[in-house]
C-alpha cells in the first residue's frame, strides 16, 4: 500500500503541474504507469483572491482546512499545497487540520541545503516574497535569501496574476524573471527559488543564469517520497 495524497489546490496551472509531476515520476518507485492514489479538492480562484486581496490570512486558511476536511473524507493521508503564497496561512491551518502537511517552503529549504546553497534568489508573488515563508523555512537550515527590489516584485506579481495563472506564457516577461534572477546573482545569491507555482513554466535550468529549486516539482517528489515510504520499509 502506497499513502494517498491529498492536494489542497488554489490555481490551475500550478496544481496541473504539481499532479501531473506526481503521476509521470510515480513510475521510478512503482514501476510502468504506476503513481500513488491521489485526489484533489480547488475552490475558485476568486474565492482566495478575495481573501488575499484583504489580507484576510484566517479566511485563506478557512478555504484551506475546507479542502483539507474534503480530501480526509476521500481518503487522503496526508496533504500538500502547491500554491507558495497561500503557505502564509499555515499559522492557522497545521494545528487544527485533520491531516498532516508537507510545507512547501520547508522543502525547499531542506533542498538548498542538501545542495550546498547559502543564500538564493526569491521570485513569487508580492505577497509571497513580502513575507516570511521562505525566510523563516531558510533561517531554520541556517540559510537566508534575498529578495527582488520593489519594481521586479511589481512586475513579477502582474506576469503571475495576470499571464501565468491564466496559461499565458511571453518571451517578455520571460526576460522580466530572466533580468531579475540576473541581478541578484550580482548580488552573491547563488541559486533562485521558483516561489511561485507557475514560475517554472517559463524559467528553468535551460534559460536561468542560477540553478533553480523548483518548489512544484520538489513539492511533488516530497509528496512522492512520503507516499511510497511505506513500500520501501
Amino acid at each position: 500500500m502506497t499513502r494517498h495524497i491529498g492536494i489542497v489546490a488554489c490555481s490551475a496551472e500550478g496544481a496541473a503541474l504539481c499532479y501531473r509531476t506526481i503521476c509521470n515520476e510515480g513510475a521510478q518507485w512503482l514501476g510502468p504507469h504506476g503513481h500513488p492514489e491521489v485526489s484533489m479538492h480547488t475552490p475558485p480562484l476568486s474565492r482566495y483572491m478575495a481573501c488575499i486581496d484583504r489580507n484576510d490570512w484566517p479566511g485563506v486558511a478557512a478555504l484551506m482546512l475546507d479542502s483539507a476536511r474534503r480530501l480526509a473524507a476521500a481518503g487522503a493521508d496526508f496533504l500538500i499545497c502547491p500554491d507558495n503564497t497561500i503557505h502564509q496561512a499555515m499559522p492557522w491551518v497545521r494545528d487544527v487540520s485533520p491531516l498532516a502537511w508537507l510545507h512547501i517552503a520547508e522543502v525547499v529549504a531542506e533542498e538548498a541545503q542538501r545542495r550546498g546553497f547559502r543564500m538564493p534568489a526569491l521570485t513569487g508573488t508580492r505577497w509571497l516574497v513580502d513575507s516570511e515563508v521562505y525566510p523563516q523555512a531558510l533561517a531554520q537550515r541556517g540559510l537566508r535569501c534575498l529578495r527582488p527590489l520593489p519594481q521586479e516584485r511589481d512586475a513579477m506579481g502582474t506576469i503571475i496574476m495576470q499571464e501565468l495563472v491564466n496559461g499565458v506564457f511571453t518571451p517578455a516577461s520571460t526576460a522580466v524573471f530572466l533580468n531579475a534572477i540576473a541581478r541578484m546573482q550580482t548580488e552573491g545569491c547563488d541559486a533562485v527559488i521558483l516561489g511561485c507555482t507557475e514560475i517554472p513554466l517559463i524559467i528553468d535550468d535551460t534559460n536561468s543564469p542560477l540553478p533553480t529549486l523548483n518548489s512544484t516539482r520538489l513539492l511533488a517528489r516530497a509528496a512522492l517520497r512520503h507516499a511510497v515510504a511505506l513500500d520501501r520499509k
